[in-house]
């Protein structure tokens, strides 16, 4: 008997031809898809004519289902897990059960594929060495301004999930905590018929999301462009104030800054005197 594997596959998030062939084999051959939403995926399974059984895993039943799942496996059946849309887990359900099968003793592989974060930041101009994926950002205005001032002075590119329901508003949010200059790009309905992906000073790209309803229609990619260094009033980017700032709990202004120099390879003095001010 071959070994039983739980995979995760993830599936196209608009053009259903971008299934990979190695995810359409997985989805044929195993014993069960477990599926977020199983009226939604019927959709791609009637596409390539899958008829494997379908269960639905969502946020509701996640844990539920975990019995179910190490069972097939245990009985040397194999399993796929998949989303709505995209890369299983991101901002999506499965860690609960991706957990308890690694812990039973069972094999998790992934069939990569679409992961909509990750085509808006190929596809975006800004920097793609260093990013932060934050996912959906919080539904009231509060909240989410809250989130929004841990990135006032980020020096990586920001990644965020939206709706079409709170886009307008999440992006008012934004020019309320960047300013107007900051850079900021949405990409929208990705892959589907009405891609977009505009970018723009946010007070510029705010007054372009007004002007045209179809544009606040979709899902979303929200990306922000970090700041860069010397916008900042200490000149430190946001990972060697982080750094810092830990580092001073517990060591004083000297041993601090020393360790920080190596760590973050930023100078010395420089860490130095951002320590000094933090202290006054």
């Amino acid at each position: 008997m071959s070994e039983a594997v739980l995979y995760i596959v993830a599936t196209p998030i608009g053009n259903l031809e971008d299934l990979t062939p190695r995810a359409q084999d997985v989805l044929q051959s195993v014993a069960i898809i477990a599926a977020e939403d199983t009226r939604h995926s019927a959709r791609l399974m009637a596409h390539f004519n899958i008829k494997t059984p379908m269960i639905s895993v969502h946020e509701h039943n996640e844990r539920q289902r975990i019995d179910k799942i190490v069972e097939l496996l245990s009985s040397g059946q194999s399993v796929a897990l998949i989303s709505d849309a995209g890369t299983p887990l991101i901002s999506d359900p499965g860690f609960v059960i991706v957990r308890a099968v690694r812990d039973a003793g069972f094999k998790v592989s992934p069939v990569p594929g679409c992961c909509a974060f990750v085509a808006a930041l190929s596809a975006a101009g800004l920097p793609s060495d260093r990013f932060i994926f934050e996912g959906f950002l919080p539904a009231k205005s509060g909240a989410r301004q809250q989130v929004l001032e841990q990135f006032a002075e980020e020096s990586r590119t920001v990644l965020f999930y939206e709706s079409t329901h709170r886009i307008e508003d999440s992006v008012a949010d934004m020019l309320q905590v960047f300013g107007e200059e900051r850079f900021v790009v949405v990409a929208r309905e990705l892959t589907k018929t009405f891609e977009t992906i505009h970018g723009a000073p946010v007070g510029e790209l705010l007054e372009w999301l007004r002007a045209d309803h179809n544009q606040r229609k979709g899902e979303f990619v929200v990306l922000v462009k970090g700041v860069e260094s010397a916008a900042r009033s200490d000149g430190l980017d946001a990972e060697a104030e982080r750094v810092l700032d830990i580092l001073l709990s517990e060591l004083s202004v000297k041993q601090a800054s020393a360790l920080a120099a190596q760590i973050t390879g930023v100078k010395k003095k420089q860490l130095y005197q951002a320590a000094l001010d933090k202290q006054k």
